[in-house]
């Protein structure tokens, strides 16, 4: 009986490897915060992902309400943040970015459509004293 040709299976086996490390998504941040996003209906993809924070604002998830309250909170990554924190997360987080990239840097608020107003003017009110000028706001497409 001849042998089985096993050379070809080390390329086979790195093949396999490169297609699950290119499809796989790895979660960046542990929601603490539950929101439901507002629609609408002019909506776009973000270009550059990689130049992008993400800031969370909604009440706190059920499992968390109990040591948090009910009151609407902001999440900077995996923390609960005041207002003044936005600052100093901005600044760290866009220190990170290549200096290429610091134009294209832009900041995505992923807010619940029932937050106060005022909650976001304020988070805002810090963005624009750390410099931090381009905003979007998070959305889902109206059906």
């Amino acid at each position: 009986m001849p042998e089985l040709n096993t050379s070809s299976l080390p390329d086979l086996i790195f093949t396999i490897l490169f297609f699950f490390m290119m499809v796989t998504t790895m979660r960046e941040v542990t929601l603490k915060v539950k929101f439901d996003r507002p629609v609408g209906t002019q909506l776009e993809k973000l270009a550059r992902k990689s130049c992008t924070s993400f800031i969370y604002i909604g009440r706190p998830t059920d499992a968390l309400r109990a040591q948090y309250g009910t009151g609407h909170r902001i999440q900077l990554n995996d923390k609960y943040a005041e207002v003044p924190e936005v600052q100093d997360f901005v600044t760290s987080d866009r220190g990170e970015l290549p200096e290429a990239d610091k134009p294209f840097y832009t900041i995505s608020l992923k807010c619940d459509k029932n937050t106060p107003m005022g909650i976001i003017t304020d988070v805002k009110q810090v963005l624009r004293k750390s410099y931090a000028l381009k905003i979007v706001y998070s959305a889902n497409k109206k059906q």
